[in-house]
């Protein structure tokens, strides 16, 4: 399997545990304040990848990126209580729908910080999700919440930490990258929670560890597909969540997405196949050199 398919699988896994993670979340803030959920999902993660660390006697944590961890962890913060919080306020699939903007923050950042080349085809996929996500929120239509501008902010916050660990992804790990990202986003949650604390049930811990797997599984994919590739490759892929988020939103939540939303994620999708059908057709035509260079 070459570099970019593996990305992509990588990242439509990744895709599916988020949009599995928020589930968790979202059934668990109908108990408990978002404090308390943050508090608990990085918490179960970084109890679940704890043995490894252990294992590895530290090692893990071998970096010289010690203060580039440090600033993404503090960006993630609240980047992670602001979507949460905008989690409560509206479905599924519209909070995961306006989170469509972080491709076109990152591609943008990519280009400017990482020197990444940004391609037509992938240009025309990322117009074709902002047509999508445009359609799905109808913005000067329909009132814009205070959710939605919540969830606005952390996308902006999220697609700084995106290319952070894209820089650091360069010289470390997927498993140190998570490893210190669970450490500080777990003592920094905690510092905050002790002064929001909520005593959770039996049923909403359940629901938290779940979510800190399906959120650990995330983070570990991302991570290694953003060593694999251009960051602005992946992005595309991520607007697959929607299709994830109203499942989830129609079967666990009773919310039926409107008209508006499968049209946008109609389009949507069509941007990310003719993404996947070029990177696929280039891998095909890159071997094919190869093979002609070795004959």
């Amino acid at each position: 399997m070459t570099d970019k398919k593996l990305a992509i699988l990588l990242i439509i896994v990744s895709v599916l545990c988020g949009t599995l993670m928020l589930t968790f979340l979202k059934l668990a803030q109908e108990e408990v304040n978002v404090y308390v959920a943050g508090f608990f999902r990085f918490l179960f993660g970084f109890l679940i990848i704890f043995p490894y660390i252990i294992k590895s006697k530290l090692k893990v944590f071998k970096t010289n990126h010690l203060k580039k961890h440090f600033f993404r962890a503090i960006l993630n913060l609240p980047s992670m209580l602001l979507y949460f919080s905008a989690l409560v306020m509206m479905p599924i699939e519209k909070a995961t729908a306006i989170s469509f903007v972080v491709p076109f923050f990152v591609t943008i950042l990519a280009v400017l910080f990482l020197g990444e080349k940004i391609y037509i085809y992938r240009s025309f996929a990322l117009v074709l999700g902002f047509i999508g996500m445009l359609i799905i929120l109808r913005p000067g239509i329909i009132d814009i919440s205070l959710g939605v501008y919540m969830a606005l902010a952390s996308s902006f916050m999220w697609s700084v930490v995106i290319i952070i660990t894209k820089n650091i992804a360069k010289d470390d790990s997927s498993i140190t990258i998570l490893s210190y990202g669970y450490t500080y986003m777990t003592i920094f949650s905690l510092v905050i929670v002790l002064f929001y604390w909520q005593t959770p049930s039996l049923q909403a811990l359940i629901y938290l560890f779940f979510a800190g797997l399906f959120g650990t599984l995330l983070h570990l994919c991302i991570n290694h597909a953003y060593k694999l590739v251009d960051v602005s490759m992946t992005q595309p892929y991520s607007f697959l969540s929607l299709v994830f988020a109203s499942l989830v939103g129609y079967y666990v939540f009773n919310e039926t997405p409107d008209f508006f939303t499968w049209i946008g994620a109609s389009i949507i999708f069509l941007g990310v196949f003719i993404m996947s059908y070029r990177e696929m057709k280039l891998d095909k035509e890159i071997i094919g050199k190869r093979l002609d260079i070795k004959n």
